[in-house]
């Protein structure tokens, strides 16, 4: 069926309107900013949603993303303050906080913050020794994110941290890293080494001292316990003589003791001169020697001097 004049204009119409319609409706996700520009001029900055542009007018020159990007960072060559050539390669973690600035500011702002970031590095590595770039990772990358933001600021860009991934100096200064730490290892062994012998020789003179000290008051403690057993032991002995001889005096004072003292005088004085003749070869013996009554006599006559004498002294 052919289409009459009217129709077809009214149909061309309609799609114009439609493509127009189209063209002038942008729905912008969450998370991104879009950069219109009214006949290449800026004009406004569309937020997350649905948003209307003139067609053919207006344009989205620039998508961008809020969300924080990691970058990375080539490995690159920096000499340190003691003259060692190092290659170092990190992360770099950056938003974008103004659309307009990170549009017109920069013309590409990744690229610009890469070679920001390794001149940076490289400047910073200059500062520093190279015992000090292993061990001050965190002040270094904290200077790096610092040299950054400074510039990064008329870019619309914020640099939220830097991470250095890896450093590796040569591999004659790698060497002489390993020797160092080996010869480390090797002097705090043999200190460790001589820290025990030491103590040990040192618990061993004590144990030693401590063992002498411990005999001789052993020994004291001997010594006086002895005396004192053997002070003990003649008290003793003193104590049984002096009452033996009391009760020797006492039984003397009654009826026929004097009589019993004479016979065992005479007893012991006849064992005397026969152990005498025992024992030696030459002995001296009373003229009347086979007079057991003499001898006897003599004997008691001993016996009634010594008793006559001890009374006079109790007299």
């Amino acid at each position: 069926m052919p289409v009459s004049g009217d129709t077809f204009f009214t149909l061309v119409v309609f799609g114009v309107i439609v493509f127009v319609i189209f063209k002038g409706v942008k729905i912008v996700p969450q998370q991104q900013a879009w950069v219109v520009e009214n006949l290449g001029k800026f004009k406004a900055i569309l937020q997350p949603g649905l948003n209307f542009i003139i067609p053919f007018i207006d344009r989205v020159a620039y998508k961008h993303s809020l969300k924080e990007e990691a970058i990375d960072v080539h490995a690159q060559t920096a000499i340190t303050l003691d003259n060692v050539t190092l290659k170092i390669d990190g992360v770099l973690y950056v938003r974008i906080i103004d659309p307009r600035q990170a549009s017109y500011g920069v013309a590409d702002p990744y690229y610009a913050l890469i070679q920001l970031a390794q001149t940076t590095m490289r400047s910073e590595i200059g500062k520093i020794s190279m015992d000090k770039t292993f061990s001050n990772r965190d002040e270094l990358n904290i200077s790096i994110v610092a040299a950054i933001n400074e510039a990064a600021a008329a870019w619309g860009i914020q640099c939220m941290r830097y991470e250095i991934k890896d450093i590796n100096p040569p591999v004659s200064v790698l060497d002489a890293m390993e020797r160092q730490v080996t010869a480390e290892r090797e002097k705090r062994a043999s200190i460790l080494e001589s820290e025990g012998e030491r103590q040990s020789a040192i618990n061993v003179a004590e144990g030693d001292k401590q063992k002498i000290v411990l005999s001789s008051e052993a020994a004291l403690t001997d010594q006086v316990n002895r005396a004192k057993g053997e002070a003990e032991a003649i008290t003793r002995v003193a104590e049984a003589t002096a009452e033996g001889i009391r009760k020797v005096a006492e039984s003397i004072q009654h009826a026929g003791g004097s009589d019993a003292v004479s016979l065992r005088i005479a007893e012991q004085y006849v064992k005397a001169f026969g152990n005498i003749a025992k024992e030696g070869n030459t002995i001296l013996l009373p003229a009347n020697a086979s007079d057991a009554g003499a001898m006897t006599a003599q004997a008691l006559a001993v016996f009634e001097s010594i008793k006559k004498q001890n009374t006079k002294s109790g007299a």
